[in-house]
């Protein structure tokens, strides 16, 4: 497919995980892409790194900035950076909760807020923010990243109405438990992290974790061209663990 020709676009975190398979995807269509990460000498070419840390609101309009000027307009924002958290909501300082909100939801503020003047000038701007299905669905030992998650889901659907008449579509994808890196180092720690896997799994109906590619693709499908009447959806991407209710297995 060739449906980002012509297009540039930024993608945080872009450097692992879903926001690596999100940027790579993206220029395999033809986008100029711009990952902004704190780790930016990993990202591999044809993938440009820029050094960005979300908490810094100077930092990210340099890197977006620089991504403007790099490729002299800027069409699409992949807002994915992010961290996890663990535990109940008595489990995790005032300072935890200032730590996870600032990269999970005023990162993605800061991000947008920058980059909505570039966006403004493009035929086929498009955001789409990196959410989970812990902003939809009741999720044990997850109190905080949870929060950070609705708080996203609600930010979109604001961000949507005030951009709509700019011409810039806002979306979000909603993840299931995804074998990313995180994923992987939270499975880790586990006392029994062949359990712990099992039983993450079997929590999806699908019976297995998601793939970042998978994501990448509801990522590319929402930022592309092609789904100009879509703005303000949040798509779940996660093996039906939202939707469905399902009997046990016999």
């Amino acid at each position: 497919m060739t449906d980002f020709d012509g297009t540039a676009a930024i993608v945080t975190g872009g450097a692992s995980g879903i926001g690596l398979a999100a940027a790579t995807l993206l220029a395999s269509r033809g986008a100029q892409v711009a990952c902004l990460d704190v780790k930016a000498d990993d990202v591999p070419a044809p993938l440009v790194g820029i050094s960005c840390d979300v908490t810094d609101d100077a930092a990210v309009r340099a890197a977006v900035d620089a991504a403007v000027a790099r490729f002299g307009r800027l069409d699409v924002v992949v807002a994915n950076a992010g961290v996890g958290a663990q535990g109940t909501v008595e489990d995790n300082s005032d300072e935890e909760w200032l730590r996870v909100f600032d990269v999970n939801v005023f990162g993605v503020a800061r991000t947008i807020r920058a980059a909505l003047p570039a966006l403004r000038s493009s035929d086929r701007a498009s955001v789409v923010v990196t959410s989970s299905i812990a902003a939809v669905a009741g999720i044990p030992q997850r109190a905080l990243y949870s929060a950070t998650k609705g708080a996203l889901h609600a930010l979109m659907m604001a961000m949507a109405a005030d951009a709509v008449y700019d011409g810039v579509r806002v979306n979000a994808v909603a993840p299931g438990t995804a074998d990313t890196p995180w994923v992987g180092r939270l499975l880790d720690s586990a006392p029994d992290p062949a359990a712990e896997r099992a039983a993450l799994e079997a929590r999806q109906p699908m019976g297995r974790l998601v793939s970042a590619d998978e994501v990448a693709h509801a990522i590319c499908y929402l930022a592309s061209p092609l789904s100009g009447s879509t703005t303000g959806t949040l798509l779940n991407v996660d093996g039906g663990m939202f939707g469905l209710r399902l009997r046990p297995r016999s």
